[in-house]
């Protein structure tokens, strides 16, 4: 082994420390902080109300790794990369920083070989509950992963919308649709179609600020529920993005079979997932699969097994139209 590969072994290694390190400066609004120009790390240590050495410890650090620019005197500055970590910009990946670096998730991720060995979701063990539980329990972590999830989602909405006609539905019914960020972006770019927004009551009941502040309140229904139970009848297409993927194969046909029970002969089934790619390739979805293997016990699919658990739910695998971003859309329709 070179000494460059060596170098580039021990980053990957150390790189849980980036990643805290990104987290905390989020957390603490560093960015934000810097959106207009440098600061000395005197001024931002006391609009952060931290430690001045301590914080110029982790600013230098994170100079090192790119995201921050370090000046004479101390005084920093965000780089391009950096400016996606601003949480005024539509691209931000603020949120996703914040929600990463939360204990419930790197505690969760230190199980990983106890997942490895027991084909279980490390949160279980670690948290003594299943994530959904542990964040019903919660409001501060549901409102985190909610922030989050409506961060992401305006850009994933973005490639699909560009990719996908949706002009073609009157009625849309977003399945575990979460507050809404999916389908308000959706119902604002068709002003004759109606939305459904179904997911679980508790998660429900922060959804119509949202949706009223895109102004698409009066054209979207909110109905809470389970999609293992039942899902709401009416839509001639049937949404789920970033669902299938937190269940394993068994779960997955049952929320499909829920679709298909109420969807119509002419409706459609979009799933909004990373897609597995090829030998040595694709490297977000296989790590947000194991994600999934240790947080929620779900998994990322190949093309051959969205196509394998659609058939068995009743659903034939029509098309699936990659985007710019790592999802896909993956289409279905009733058989």
């Amino acid at each position: 082994m070179s000494t460059d590969q060596s170098t580039q072994l021990l980053a990957l290694i150390n790189g849980f420390q980036m990643s805290q390190a990104i987290s905390v400066a989020a957390t603490l609004g560093i960015p934000d902080l810097l959106r207009d120009g440098a600061q000395p790390c005197h001024a931002l240590s006391a609009a952060t109300r931290t430690h001045s050495l301590s914080l110029y410890r982790l600013l230098r650090a994170l100079a090192a790794i790119g995201v921050l620019h370090e000046q004479a005197d101390r005084m920093f500055s965000l780089t391009a990369l950096g400016e996606s970590l601003r949480s005024d910009i539509s691209s931000s990946k603020n949120a996703w920083a914040r929600l990463f670096g939360r204990p419930m998730y790197y505690q969760a991720w230190s199980g990983l070989l106890d997942s490895l060995r027991t084909g279980e979701p490390a949160f279980n063990k670690v948290h003594g509950m299943s994530v959904w539980d542990f964040r019903a329990q919660r409001p501060d972590e549901t409102a985190a992963f909610d922030w989050a999830m409506a961060a992401i989602t305006d850009q994933i909405a973005d490639a699909v919308l560009s990719m996908s006609d949706f002009s073609r539905y009157s009625t849309v019914v977003d399945v575990g649709g979460g507050q809404g960020a999916f389908i308000a972006r959706i119902l604002a770019t068709q002003p004759t179609m109606r939305g459904i927004l179904f997911d679980q009551p508790h998660v429900i009941a922060h959804a119509e600020e949202p949706l009223r502040a895109a102004r698409v309140d009066d054209r979207c229904e909110l109905v809470g529920g389970s999609f293992f139970e039942a899902i709401p009848q009416g839509g001639d297409a049937y949404l789920l993005k970033s669902i299938l993927h937190d269940w394993n194969d068994e779960d997955a046909v049952a929320i499909l079979r829920s679709c298909r029970r109420v969807i119509g002969p002419n409706g459609t089934l979009i799933v909004v997932e990373h897609l597995i790619g090829p030998c040595n390739t694709g490297l977000e979805g296989k790590l947000m699969d194991l994600n999934m293997m240790v947080i929620t016990g779900g998994i990322e699919r190949t093309h051959e097994q969205y196509a394998s658990i659609f058939q068995e739910a009743g659903f034939r695998l029509v098309r699936v139209t990659r985007t710019r971003t790592p999802v896909s859309i993956i289409e279905g329709l009733p058989v």
